[in-house]
Formats: C-alpha cells, structure tokens, sequence
C-alpha cells in the first residue's frame, strides 16, 4: 500500500546524545500507529521530527512522497500535530487559536467556523470557545489542540498523548471523533497508556533507546506468548513444600511467589486444572486468570527473554 510518511535512515542528536538512531520504516495511508516505550526511549521526539516541528541531523522523512526538508511547506500542509504540552495561547478564547491557525493554513474564514463548531459539538466544547484558554480545564485545551490540528483537514494527524488530562467521558469522546477518521486519515499517536493503545491501533511500534524494538499487531508482537494465560493463586498458606511442588508441574512456566501466592503462566487453561489438583488439600482464598497484554510485552523479562 502506498505510504504516508516514510522514514530512510533518520538519525536526531541532542547535543552529543542520539535520541533517534538511524530509523527506517513506513506507516500506511489510512492506519492507525501507536507508538510506545519507556520515558527516554525517544517517542516524542520522533513525532516532532516527523512533523517538521525538529530537523533531524541524518537521513530522510518523506510526507506523501515529498522530502519533507527539501519541499517543508508543501510537507507540512499534509499533516496536523498536537504536542503533549499545552501550548494554546491563555490570553485568547479557544475560538481565536483554532482560528488562527486555520488562516495560517489559507482556509476561509467560512470553512474554519464550520469545522470549528462540528468538531466542538463531537468533542462536547461548544460552550468553550468563547472562553479565554487562561480559565479553561486542561483536558478541554487539549480537545482544542485536536479541533486545531484538524482545522485544515489534513490527510495526517500526530498527536502526542492526545488524551492527556482527560476524565473517562472526554477520553471516550475523544477517541470516538479519532476512531471516525479511521483509515480517512493516517493516525500515529504516542500514548503512556497500554490499555489505550490495545484498544485502538492496527500497528504498534515499540521504540527502546531511540530504536524500533518491536513492530506489529498486538497479536503479532505478542507471538508466541499469546496463547498463554497469567494464574494468581491465593492460598491460606504458601508453604515452602507446596510452591516447590507447583512450580515443578511441566506445564508451570515462570512461576513466582508473593507472599501467599503463586503466580505462573500456562499455555493451556488446562494446567490450572492440573495445579488445583496438585493443591487440592491446602484452602485457597482468591483466583485470577487473565490472557496476555501489553504490559506483559513491556515487562522486560517477556520483551527480552520470553516465557520458558
């Protein structure tokens, strides 16, 4: 498939520290990228670069098929980005900073009132916009960040933590407007959230030290520990004797003890059967089981070693 943003080789230095190392990869028209990894790992970077709003020091970024520093304005009439800092003016309504930007753009003021109060009534802000930012709740200012990059209709739209200081009803409203714009736009997005992100991508990127760690489907990264299952199991008392003993069943991997309980992955839910038996004469007090997720991928010791 074609692709909208290509990445050749593209390097980012901080000083004498590389932040982005030789990065080469594609992100399709029209999916949704979710791009995760640790505080340092270089994420939002990566998004300030792709925007144009950073130059990096090697390599290429091409928007559309456009060299993004050779042919920038062009570039950078495709995509649409909102940072993770607040960065609307305080000392203008909401209504005034979308605007603005969307002349900038060259839109007609007619056309920016009409996306502006569309994109409001999805985002539940109406009553917002005449209000100056300075008095407005953090979460609301980062749904006008959104009606802003997408007040010139872009064909690509990065965001930052788009749900960042948003209560449960505005992350939904958020996403809901995002999901509409699915596969009508290219979406990559950094999140701190893994459960946002299991919930809405095609792709996962896992960026580790400037570097793509992992790169897929949620199935995909997962591999070959997706079909396993997480056991928690709480008993009256965790002897010594009985956690040997569980842990020793050929189909217990990774098996671990917090206090009185024993945690352990299965490939098949038939080995809780094969545990409970094992354990049939001690009392337990509480069960969980849980299929793999995200955070499990990010655990270092799944990332990197694998369930053995």
């Amino acid at each position: 498939m074609e692709a909208s943003i290509t990445l050749k080789k593209v390097g980012k230095l901080v000083g004498d520290k590389t932040i982005l190392a030789s990065l080469t990869f594609g992100i399709e028209k029209g999916s949704l990228v979710a791009i995760i990894g640790d505080n340092e790992a270089g994420k939002s970077m990566l998004l300030r670069v792709i925007s144009g709003i950073e130059y990096q020091e090697y390599g290429q970024i091409f928007i559309n098929g456009l060299d993004s520093q050779k042919r920038r304005n062009k570039a950078m009439l495709s995509l649409g980005f909102v940072p993770h800092e607040l960065d609307l003016d305080p000392w203008l309504t909401l209504e005034e900073n979308i605007r603005f930007i969307g002349m900038l753009y060259g839109e007609s003021m007619e056309t920016i009132n009409t996306r502006m109060i569309q994109l409001s009534r999805e985002l539940h802000i109406t009553t917002y916009l005449k209000k100056m930012v300075k008095d407005i709740s953090p979460g609301i200012i980062k749904k006008g960040m959104i009606i802003r990059a997408l007040i010139h209709d872009p064909e690509i739209l990065i965001l930052d933590d788009p749900t960042a200081f948003m209560d449960a009803e505005s992350y939904r409203q958020t996403w809901d407007l995002l999901l509409r714009f699915k596969k009508e736009k290219t979406i990559v997005y950094v999140s701190q959230s893994l459960q946002e992100v299991e919930e809405a991508h095609d792709r996962i990127l896992v960026l580790e030290d400037g570097k793509i760690a992992l790169d897929g489907s949620l199935d995909r990264l997962l591999g070959s520990t997706f079909e396993y299952h997480q056991f928690q199991i709480e008993f009256e008392d965790l002897t010594d004797e009985l956690f040997m003993t569980l842990s020793k069943l050929p189909k217990v991997k990774n098996p671990s003890r917090i206090g009185h309980s024993i945690h352990f992955y299965g490939r098949e839910r038939g080995v809780f059967f094969e545990v409970l038996n094992a354990a049939a004469s001690s009392v337990m007090k509480d069960i969980r089981v849980k299929k793999l997720g995200l955070q499990d991928l990010m655990d270092a010791k799944y990332a990197k070693d694998g369930i053995h």
